[in-house]
């Protein structure tokens, strides 16, 4: 490990990992039924930014459970940029996304906005999304430690590394250990893609941290063409997943229209993924045994 990044990380001492060498080694595996995320298993959660018909989700989820998604992503409640946007279905969206997932068998993962959402979102949802804007509602945070249910936190669009760990550390001080990390773009000056990707942040955090990373390449992107090349580039650094929009009428979309797959695009990103998920795999194999030969240093 970097002695600096050591030095700079260890004081979040739940969500970290030690500098002792065999201790760094182990990571957290998030278990939701049979899905393991931030083990052998590259996770894919796919699904529109926004709940907004039966029809809509019931159909999407089908799409995205045949192409090889294992977690259905959808917003019952949207934290919107605007007050004449579309702010979600709430309750009746849940119940929506319950459906789906009795039917499809895939796990939901959604957003909770508020502590005082957090007991009525957990009856639905299998994983508990904390959106860029809320990755600093402390209160917010301290709910989800009580929530019994994985806790997906998304990085904010200004927040340094370090700053999501610490809203990891108050996760897991509060009483939940079971995190996933979730690298989704930081705003630069860069104005051609919605916000730019920090590719380097998902091996940086593997490296100084013991929890799962994901990446979401559809808000880094903005740009529908985008999402399958950074989707790639996740799977390359080694991420143990993506969460990525997919909607049957990108071009009717209540929101992230621009950014999200068809069902068509959706399919072919995951089989594009295959050779670069085979890399990965080959390279998580090699792995113990070069450390069996240059040893623990």
């Amino acid at each position: 490990m970097n002695p600096k990044w050591n030095g700079q990380f260890s004081c979040f001492d739940l969500v970290a990992h030690s500098a002792d060498a065999k201790s760094s080694r182990v990571r957290t595996i998030i278990e939701i039924g049979e899905i393991e995320i931030g083990g052998n298993d590259f996770v894919v959660m796919a699904g529109p930014c926004a709940v907004e018909s039966e029809k809509q989700l019931l159909q999407t989820a089908e799409a995205v459970a045949s192409a090889g998604a294992r977690i259905l992503r959808g917003g019952a409640y949207k934290p919107r940029s605007s007050p004449y946007s579309f702010q979600g279905l709430g309750v009746e969206g849940l119940k929506i996304l319950r459906k789906a997932r009795e039917l499809t068998g895939l796990a939901i993962v959604t957003e909770v906005m508020s502590e005082e959402d957090v007991d009525l979102i957990a009856e639905y949802a299998d994983i508990m999304q904390v959106g860029t804007r809320s990755m600093e509602n402390y209160a917010l945070l301290e709910a989800l430690g009580s929530c019994g249910r994985p806790v997906l936190l998304k990085r904010g669009l200004t927040a340094t590394i370090e700053e999501l760990l610490r809203s990891a550390q108050v996760i897991a001080m509060a009483g939940n250990p079971n995190i996933i990390l979730c690298e989704r773009g930081i705003r630069t000056f860069e104005t051609a893609t919605r916000n730019t990707l920090d590719i380097a942040a998902v091996p940086v955090l593997k490296t100084v941290s013991h929890l799962p990373v994901i990446v979401d390449p559809s808000h880094a992107a903005g740009v529908r063409s985008l999402v399958p090349i950074l989707a790639r580039a996740a799977a390359v650094v080694g991420a143990d997943g993506l969460i990525v929009e997919v909607h049957p009428s990108p071009e009717n979309a209540l929101s992230d229209g621009e950014q999200s797959l068809t069902f068509g695009e959706f399919g072919s990103m995951m089989d594009d993924l295959e050779p670069y998920l085979d890399l990965q795999r080959r390279s998580r194999q090699l792995r113990p045994q070069l450390l069996a030969v240059g040893g623990a240093d």
